[in-house]
């Protein structure tokens, strides 16, 4: 194991056994409750844009069924933009808040998004809101167990989302990985709280044409993996 590696994965796991109260009196941001320039909220550059965002914003105050928070979404869609992702696979669709997030990264690329909700009223929900924020026409549902329907995809794919059953992370991620492309990301959710699969974990720091990084640890928690070649 290569000391980069021990340090990372000593840290994920002394960061994964912080108490959830803890948790939630840092969730809010500064130390005492101080508003920064860091605390900004995303800036709208037309009037699309302001469009999904004041659809977010909307879903954040009404509609926060087990949703990210709004900086795990903003780094969503930067690393969508950034890696000029064209096909995204989101596993776990809820209420379509992260999906927004992705479909603003994947306008600037011309991509597709193609997110997996079990839940038909939450997919519908979804619909709706991808509707309302101007960005379905860059996503398309599917509605059914995505252990059953993840697998029915080919390749290739350039960035993976993870926010689904926690102890079938790992069947997602050994179906998926095949697919993704050489420089592609895999992007968990949760990695804090609630506390992850120790399996996935292991895959994801263990495997030498994996690169893991976690961040974001004082919320939920985020590992994004890269695969290398």
């Amino acid at each position: 194991m290569q000391p980069t590696r021990r340090i990372l994965i000593g840290s994920a796991a002394a960061a994964m056994s912080a108490p959830a109260t803890a948790f939630a009196q840092r969730r809010g941001g500064g130390g005492r409750g101080e508003s920064t320039a860091k605390d900004a909220p995303p800036l709208a550059m037309n009037d699309a844009e302001k469009r999904a965002l004041d659809v977010l914003d909307d879903i954040e105050k009404r509609q926060s069924y087990y949703n990210i928070s709004q900086q795990d979404g903003r780094l969503l869609r930067t690393l969508a933009h950034s890696t000029r992702a064209q096909r995204a696979i989101e596993v776990g669709t809820s209420t379509g808040y992260s999906g927004i997030w992705l479909a603003l990264g994947l306008r600037s690329t011309g991509g597709k998004l193609t997110t997996f909700e079990i839940d038909k009223p939450r997919a519908a929900t979804a619909a709706a809101n991808f509707k309302r924020a101007g960005v379905e026409a860059s996503i398309d549902i599917v509605v059914g167990d995505a252990h059953t329907e993840v697998p029915k995809l080919t390749g290739p794919v350039d960035l993976v989302f993870i926010d689904a059953d926690k102890d079938g992370y790992l069947h997602y991620l050994t179906t998926l990985l095949p697919m993704l492309r050489p420089g592609g990301l895999v992007i968990a959710d949760n990695m804090q709280v609630p506390a992850p699969d120790p399996r996935y974990v292991k895959a994801v720091t263990t495997e030498p044409g994996l690169e893991t990084l976690f961040l974001n640890m004082h919320g939920t928690g985020l590992a994004v993996t890269l695969k290398k070649a």
